[in-house]
């Protein structure tokens, strides 16, 4: 394909996409209506609530989204590793497991450095994927090709389509920079005529680009053995800005649950939306009923009242004089049956708790331990929480956090942040790496395998008192191993196997050694007793 007709497939993949900025627009305004700009334009200085009664489904939506970053990406504490991929056995070689660490140090720092933004974007990452299911962050490097940039994008401005293998190998981004930014990055002469003469009279109004990252198959060019392109397309014109091969990904779009289309969708938000409609629907309800209640409608008698009705504290309102009481009030309030008012507090609670069920927020409270409980009991409490939870935060470390190590891995590996390879060791020559992540769940699951080992001691000694066979069932280093792992000792405080063995094997020559001494000395004696006889 042309370039031309690759920015003709991402404008039409933006006009299939509008019926889902409707609905996303219709998802922001009840749950993250600072994102609410789907189809309108926002003001500075608007007030993004201001079309809801209550903020319980905005403040289901935000517990949701600050749980992503709490649970999955610690920031007190590392939280992913790199590994070969496929060898797990070659990690237990120190020289390896070294290098692999400095990796891992090199790239935590390039992450967290402050000017890479790396923790704005998942901030705002993570509240999308929550809300819309699926969020789009890129990494590049910096302006001065000297650390990492991490930004989310709006996915107003993103659509995409999937390749053959299921996988997005088609992304087009729309971009609306001012006259003076292309200038500053792409430079002044590669620029149409028109926007050249722009760039000095008017250097902030706005030109149309598109940003296509897309297989280097859909393209006519030689990608030199590269797999992706970039493109920056002038919109307004149709001619190419800037065309170059690339190795990575450059944008990262984790989905959460993906089913008929490219697009995915938030199973808290399809399951929260009618209730989040309901309950705006019965607090403003509740709100006119308690408001009639504190502030009652009045009937007044014609002709009877002779001023302004002053309902406020301290106001008066004047009657005439000549009017008969014995008629009746001159001014009471309306009489009103108010026994429905309970009927709706009890159900907006229920609907306040169907929201909270629907964003998992019961399913993500760590279960509660009390004194009396067994550890059996314990086991079980975290294995029914393990089982709840893996299922929201598994697509998120596949998706999401996997997604945004291997691309940043890939950038700083090809800008040479880790230094030469001919510099590291020759058997980690053609290497491949993945990533481990740890978290608070992790924590739980590691955690069980302590439980295990300890249920199993007490098992095995009941087992052993009755058949002393029974001793050799379970291999005693293995479990002492996972679950001295599971409650977190770290790795330097413990021997290898290799280690374990020689210091087995010296300690059974020196057992072996004193008992040969003992034995000598045994015989020794002998003779000498014999000798005095």
């Amino acid at each position: 394909m042309k370039a031309k007709q690759l920015a003709e497939l991402g404008t039409k993949l933006h006009s299939d996409k509008r019926s889902l900025n409707s609905l996303w627009q219709e998802i922001a305004a009840n749950f993250h209506p600072e994102r609410a700009d789907f189809t309108t334009t926002r003001y500075l200085g608007e007030d993004f609530a201001a079309n809801l009664t209550t903020s319980y489904p905005i403040t289901a939506r935000r517990d949701l989204g600050n749980q992503f970053g709490t649970m999955l990406r610690p920031a007190s504490r590392p939280w992913f590793h790199i590994k070969r991929k496929f060898d797990d056995e070659k990690e237990k070689d120190l020289e390896i497991r070294e290098v692999l660490e400095y990796f891992e140090k090199v790239q935590r720092k390039a992450m967290y450095d402050p000017p890479a933004l790396f923790n704005r974007a998942t901030k705002v990452g993570d509240h999308d994927f929550a809300s819309f299911g699926q969020a789009c962050l890129s990494v590049e490097l910096n302006r001065q090709g000297i650390g990492l940039l991490y930004r989310a994008w709006h996915l107003r401005d993103l659509a995409w389509q999937e390749n053959a293998e299921g996988q997005i190998g088609f992304v087009c981004r729309k971009w609306k920079p001012t006259m003076l930014t292309l200038s500053q990055t792409f430079g002044k002469d590669v620029l149409h005529d028109e926007w050249q003469k722009k760039v000095d009279k008017e250097p902030f109004s706005n030109g149309n680009v598109l940003h296509l990252v897309f297989d280097a198959e859909m393209y006519d060019e030689n990608s030199k053995g590269r797999p992706r392109w970039s493109i920056y397309w002038d919109a307004d014109h149709n001619q190419i800005i800037e065309a170059n091969p690339i190795w990575g990904k450059h944008y990262i779009l984790p989905r959460w649950s993906v089913m008929s289309s490219q697009y995915a969708y938030s199973p808290a938000v399809v399951a929260a939306l009618p209730d989040a409609r309901l309950i705006q629907a019965m607090t403003f309800t509740m709100l006119e009923v308690g408001e009639k209640a504190s502030n009652p409608p009045l009937i007044a008698t014609k002709d009877t009242v002779r001023s302004d009705i002053a309902v406020y504290a301290g106001g008066i309102t004047w009657v005439d004089q000549d009017y008969d009481e014995r008629l009746g009030d001159a001014l009471r309030p309306v009489s009103q049956d108010f026994r429905g008012l309970n009927y709706g507090v009890e159900m907006n609670r229920d609907t306040r708790m169907m929201i909270h069920k629907s964003f998992y927020l019961d399913t993500l409270t760590l279960p509660e331990r009390s004194p009396e409980m067994t550890a059996y009991e314990v086991g079980q409490r975290i294995q029914e929480y393990i089982r709840n939870a893996l299922p929201i935060f598994e697509p998120m470390e596949d998706e999401y956090n996997a997604a945004i190590c291997d691309e940043t891995f890939e950038l700083l590996l090809r800008n040479g942040a880790f230094g030469s390879p001919l510099d590291w060791p020759r058997k980690m020559q053609g290497f491949d790496v993945d990533f481990r992540f740890e978290s608070p769940l992790h924590d739980l699951i590691d955690q069980e395998k302590s439980n295990i080992w300890s249920q199993a001691q007490g098992q095995l000694a009941e087992a052993i008192a009755l058949d002393p066979s029974t001793q050799f069932v379970v291999d005693a280093r293995t479990a002492l191993r996972d679950s001295l792992e599971g409650i977190g000792v770290p790795a330097r405080w413990m021997n290898t196997e290799d280690e374990v063995e020689r210091a087995v094997e010296f300690n059974a020559q020196q057992q072996a050694e004193a008992e040969r001494l003992e034995q000598m000395k045994q015989a020794s004696e002998l003779a000498s007793n014999t000798a005095g006889l």
